[in-house]
């Protein structure tokens, strides 16, 4: 079934108790529940609907739109765990199954994990594969330092966060260079540092061409640059400094005078904020 993990839009071919039958390019029906069902439609009607199979795994159409398409990958939570596989939330009433054998580490209920749509041919249903190394290729040798890109935050390590770029090439932001919070999942702008002999990619968040300053005054920026706002000055307590940036006093006060020289902030009574040539 060509249409199996794709958004198509089918027409409808009649209605019963329980739903429409939509009819499926291979000359098949498929059942649209009734519950995705306006009461308006007509026979001939086209619906978009995306194309999965139920619990008993025969194919259904819902007007719902999964996370992910037949072919893409995502990052979803694990919802459910078991000997022989894990059921991840990718937007639908039923959860995504990751098998065991396509699990790239052991997985726990409420972790996030990258996640490829496929299909398992055996069983002719969509699952999900977590080995997403399979499906990667080595950057492309002419990506120079400088090039800028886009990515999804996948993972979290100990040396910093796995970046999928264009579904097809892995990346790091190294943990030490990383000043702003960053979420797994959330697609983020990036700049190769160093296009690696591996085939990997050393990543940055900083466009190359501009100022690196020192770990506190780039924390601040991130959060400017995040939120344009930071309700802190010189009145501000030691607390409410260690409370927000987790730093003294003393050293915000190096970090403000620093980015104030360099003109990246403007210096207002109840706060700072980004300078708006930046």
């Amino acid at each position: 079934m060509k249409e199996l993990g794709l958004i198509s839009k089918l027409p409808i071919n009649r209605f019963t108790d329980f739903g429409a039958y939509l009819a499926l390019s291979s000359g098949e029906e498929l059942l649209l529940p009734k519950g995705y069902l306006l009461g308006e439609e007509k026979e001939g009607d086209e619906i978009e609907v995306f194309v999965y199979t139920d619990s008993e795994d025969r194919p259904v159409a819902v007007t719902q739109k999964p996370l992910a398409l037949l072919d893409e990958f995502a990052v979803l939570e694990a919802k459910e765990v078991t000997s022989f596989g894990a059921f991840v939330d990718w937007g639908l009433p039923k959860d995504l199954f990751v098998p065991k054998s396509e699990m790239g580490k052991n997985m726990e209920v409420g972790q996030k994990y990258l996640i490829k749509i496929c299909v398992d041919f055996k069983t002719n249903r969509l699952i999900g594969v977590n080995k997403y190394r399979d499906f990667l290729r080595l950057a492309p040798f002419d990506w120079e330092e400088g090039k800028e890109l886009e990515g999804m935050i996948f993972e979290e390590t100990d040396l910093g966060f796995k970046v999928l770029i264009d579904s097809e090439f892995e990346g790091l932001l190294f943990k030490n260079e990383v000043f702003q919070p960053l979420e797994i999942g959330e697609i983020r702008k990036v700049y190769v540092k160093k296009n690696r002999e591996d085939g990997k990619l050393d990543l940055q968040l900083l466009s190359p061409g501009r100022v690196k300053y020192d770990e506190g005054s780039e924390k601040i920026l991130a959060i400017l640059e995040s939120k344009g706002f930071l309700p802190l000055h010189d009145k501000s307590t030691p607390e409410e400094i260690q409370e927000q940036l987790s730093m003294s006093k003393k050293h915000f006060k190096q970090c403000i005078g620093q980015l104030y020289k360099a003109r990246m902030i403007q210096i207002e009574a109840d706060g700072i904020r980004l300078n708006a040539s930046n």
